[in-house]
């Protein structure tokens, strides 16, 4: 079965409430037994010639029986869909924390396409696994050896026929898990390239046209269609095997029960009142199996979609704060000491610095100039400490970035990047990225300071304007203003 150990860690806190869901469907699967029992009761009760107003009461008491496994079908379903609610928020905080833990250095490595699938998408894929894969796999587990017992306490031999069958079919999925579970990776690889592919077109398309480069971008994108289109048919075709193999499974045990029943009627063996009861109790034992068997794609596709959460909480960062260090209280003295850094950023063939010392003082104004890729964004990087040098120390106020906490490294640095990244939302919104208690007078007297008032206020609706994903309403001097 499609299970996960890993998944499982996230549930901690939430087993009570999937033992719940789990419970109630074992309750649906008793009374749906009750129910099936008593109408092969009154088959027989019929098939005796017993009296109209004798089934009066059966019948209205398994119309009730039938209601009431309604209730109880959508009370488990309600408990399973809250709690795989509260999972994929679970997940989405820890994904979000290590995300924010991994930093910019992790994104200089990793496609965002390929992280957002596995934040948004992936996170989403899992909501059918914790909601009903994983309790109906449960329920299906435990209701054939209900279903045995009360069976065997009718017809021991007729019960272990029933029961083998609802082993097979439980245990015929396992043997293609393998099989399963290599296609639907491969389908999620082939979907995350495809959707990387197309996040980049989108993010780039003013460069694709600019380039007359779109028709080229379509080729591609056609081709990574093609290839998940091929994926994807591969895992419906290796999962409507598995599925065809399980049908037969549980067709041929119902037959083969009915005959071997049958047989021991007319043996004399079994009377064909308890064949009737036992026959109709024998469709409850394969119902959670023909349900498991319709969820076995979504637990196939969840374990798949998960693989990506499981590289990003794996990650690791390219700094790591120590945790006995606490934020200060004052602020640092304006100083910047780098003494004797040499970095390579990882997986470089080259330093981006080698040995490189100055000191920069309270007041002091400084350019850094050079040719491209000389390392003048690099020394930023180091400042904001978004990575660590392989060798020297870079300090702030006397202190190594290494023994700050980040919290005293953000607050004493303004960056205003040569590419500014504004977020969708007014100019105040991203104004109060630096001080989100800010009142209107301190966010007006800000915007003067960078000389961004003025245009602002020119603007329809001042600070409330709206500026687009990355501050596209803006122009490029704006922008970096309004940073």
């Amino acid at each position: 079965m499609f299970l996960d150990s890993r998944l499982w860690q996230f549930t901690e806190g939430l087993r009570w409430r999937i033992a719940g869901a789990v419970s109630v469907g074992l309750l649906a699967a008793l009374v749906g037994i009750g129910r099936l029992a008593l109408l092969g009761w009154l088959l027989a009760q019929v098939f005796a010639g017993a009296p109209a107003e004798s089934l009066i009461l059966p019948v209205a008491l398994v119309a009730a029986v039938m209601l009431l496994r309604g209730v109880l079908e959508y009370w488990r379903n309600m408990i399973a869909h809250r709690t795989s609610a509260r999972i994929q928020r679970v997940l989405r905080e820890r994904l979000f924390d290590k995300v924010v833990e991994l930093g910019p250095a992790y994104f200089g490595l990793e496609r965002t396409g390929d992280v957002l699938l596995a934040m948004v998408d992936g996170v989403e894929q899992l909501e059918t696994y914790f909601g009903q894969y994983l309790p109906q796999l449960f329920v299906a587990l435990l209701a054939p050896a209900i279903v045995f017992v009360l069976v065997a306490t009718l017809d021991l031999p007729v019960a272990l026929v029933m029961f083998a069958f609802a082993l097979v079919t439980l245990i015929v999925p396992s043997v293609f898990q393998k099989w399963d579970s290599s296609s639907s990776l491969r389908r999620q690889k082939a979907y995350a390239a495809f959707a990387a592919e197309f996040l980049d077109a989108i993010q780039g398309f003013a460069t694709l046209k600019a380039f007359g480069q779109s028709g080229a971008r379509a080729k591609l994108l056609a081709h990574k269609a093609h290839e998940l289109f091929r994926a994807t048919m591969w895992v419906l075709a290796t999962n409507s095997l598995s599925r065809g193999i399980v049908d037969t499974g549980l067709a041929v045990g119902a037959a083969v029960t009915l005959g071997y029943g049958a047989y021991r009627v007319g043996a004399g063996s079994m009377s064909l009142e308890v064949l009737l009861i036992v026959l109709m109790m024998g469709i409850e034992v394969y119902r959670p199996q023909r349900d498991l068997r319709a969820l076995l794609h979504q637990g196939m596709v969840g374990l798949s979609s998960a693989q990506g959460i499981f590289a990003v909480l794996g990650a690791k960062p390219a700094i790591v704060p120590r945790s006995d260090i606490v934020a200060g209280e004052e602020a640092l003295v304006p100083t910047v000491n780098f003494e004797h850094v040499s970095f390579a950023y990882p997986g470089g063939r080259r330093q981006a610095h080698q040995n490189l010392s100055f000191h920069l003082s309270a007041g002091e104004r400084v350019g850094f100039v050079g040719a491209s890729g000389s390392g003048k964004s690099s020394i930023v990087r180091l400042l904001l400490r978004f990575y660590d040098p392989q060798k020297g120390s870079v300090c702030i106020g006397g202190r190594d970035l290494r023994e700050l906490h980040p919290r005293d490294i953000h607050r004493s640095i303004a960056v205003v990047n040569q590419d500014t990244y504004l977020f969708h939302g007014s100019i105040e919104d991203n104004l109060r990225f630096g001080k989100p208690d800010a009142t209107q007078e301190e966010l007006e007297a800000a915007a003067r300071a960078a000389n961004a008032h003025g245009f602002i206020s020119q603007l329809p609706q001042g600070y409330e304007t709206i500026v687009g994903e990355r501050g596209i309403r803006l122009s490029g001097g704006q922008r970096q203003r309004v940073a």
